[in-house]
């Protein structure tokens, strides 16, 4: 408390005026524990959102592209969770979208045409039997890549791009180029939509939930640190994070809420469920989608995996010193065979989003989108010289990367220009990164 009160008496003093001002806030933060450079991407995004809410005449803002951004951010979210563990070990992984598209091409030809000859179309257990098949497919891809470049020494620049090939190609194969449609019903859920949401009282159900942990979580944490003498964080940073926290995923849930099923779709639901159809129409909010609940799950299993599992230690490990991780008796092989085999699981999950959602396979699904999970991975604070990442900024960092991409749409900006400006953004991200670590060091 004294330590709290010495450093604001002496950041008010009015001398230094705005540059003591400027130390005080990094001093409260740091104070708070809270990463500077999340903080920094949090404030960004917000002022991105309004600068495209103003430029967009007033259409960004709004519940109706929020929803849709949550959906279309889900995907590139959970692989790009993988990928900071990729480039964490040192390595990267240009195969992602190629991957993408063979995963989501073999999961739409079981559902459509495999499955069908053997238990029937839209079977109870059709989405279950192609989800698995995704994921193991996945697995074995990305093992593949991954023990390659630990077993053989290729470098994982040459592998994937090799595999970014491939990949794409063997999609083609595997249909001659034709669109496998339609998917099963159930498995149509994963990709969001009018029905794949869970509804506006389960949203709130899930927020309060939220809000539940996170308080949890914060005393918890905070018993832990007290029990083996560790210094805490002042208990106005925890009620301030707790109450920010809480009132953000209570707002996320409210706009999200705020977002009506269109007329037609309210009318078929309506008929589905004997409602009667009342003159001034029936307003049914969609609530938060599955991809997004897929995606918020994805990112908590791989925070606990990256931060409190030996697996996640001993990536961050093989990135911060591949030789002294491999004295300490770390399996360095085995790990980053592990490493990208969870990667291809995570995209195979995305895969099975990204085809749910357009109820068909094509092979050009996912085109481009090992930038957009790179992009994510590095704007979120992941360092390509490897050791340094969090599952967190990734996300964070996914959500930039789509929000750049609806803002433009929006304003009618044209295809190539907004490629143009998604690689301009990627070579600043990766600037300011190694701006960071030179005045780290």
């Amino acid at each position: 408390m004294t330590d709290t009160t010495q450093d604001l008496t002496t950041s008010s003093t009015p001398e230094g005026g705005g540059d003591r001002e400027g130390r005080s806030i990094f001093s409260l933060l740091r104070k708070a524990e809270i990463d500077t450079r999340l903080f920094g991407m949090i404030m960004a995004l917000l002022v991105l959102w309004v600068g495209f809410h103003i430029m967009s005449g007033g259409t960004f803002l709004t519940p109706r592209n929020l929803w849709n951004l949550s959906v279309q951010t889900a995907a590139v979210a959970i692989m790009a969770t993988g990928m900071v563990l990729v480039i964490v070990s040192r390595n990267i992984d240009l195969s992602v979208g190629s991957m993408l598209a063979v995963v989501g091409m073999g999961m739409a030809l079981l559902q459509a045409e495999i499955l069908p000859d053997l238990i029937g179309f839209d079977h109870w257990a059709t989405w279950i039997i192609a989800l698995a098949a995704g994921l193991v497919m996945g697995a074995v891809i990305g093992g593949f890549q991954g023990a390659i470049v630990a077993y053989v020494g290729v470098p994982s620049f040459i592998v994937t791009l090799g595999g970014l090939l491939v990949w794409r190609g063997v999609a083609w194969a595997m249909a001659s180029g034709r669109t496998i449609a339609p998917m099963d019903s159930t498995f149509q859920l994963l990709g969001g939509g009018s029905r794949g949401t869970i509804g506006a009282t389960w949203s709130w159900i899930v927020g309060i939930v939220a809000c539940v942990a996170i308080i949890v979580g914060l005393v918890n944490r905070r018993r832990q640190r007290s029990k083996y003498g560790f210094t805490l964080r002042p208990k106005w940073a925890e009620v301030a994070l707790g109450a920010f926290a809480c009132l953000a995923v209570l707002g996320a849930v409210w706009v999200i809420n705020s977002y009506p099923m269109p007329e037609r779709l309210a009318m078929q639901y309506a008929e589905e469920r004997g409602l009667v159809w009342p003159e001034e129409g029936l307003i049914i909010p969609l609530g938060i989608a599955i991809p997004v609940i897929l995606a918020l799950a994805v990112a908590l299993a791989m925070n606990f995996i990256a931060t409190r599992r030996r697996f996640g230690r001993y990536v961050f490990a093989i990135g911060g010193n591949p030789e002294a991780a491999e004295l300490g008796g770390i399996k360095t092989r085995f790990t980053i065979v592990k490493t990208f085999a969870l990667m291809g699981v995570l995209v195979a999950l995305a895969a099975a989003v990204q085809t749910a959602r357009l109820n068909a396979a094509v092979s050009g699904l996912g085109t481009l989108t090992e930038l957009y999970v790179i992009a994510a991975a590095v704007i979120g604070g992941t360092s390509l010289a490897g050791g340094i990442g969090t599952i967190a900024g990734a996300v964070l960092g996914a959500l930039v990367m789509q929000s750049l991409q609806s803002g433009m749409v929006l304003m009618g900006v044209d295809a190539p220009l907004q490629d143009i400006v998604v690689g301009v953004v990627l070579v600043i991200a990766v600037a300011i990164d190694t701006f960071y670590r030179r005045r780290a060091t």
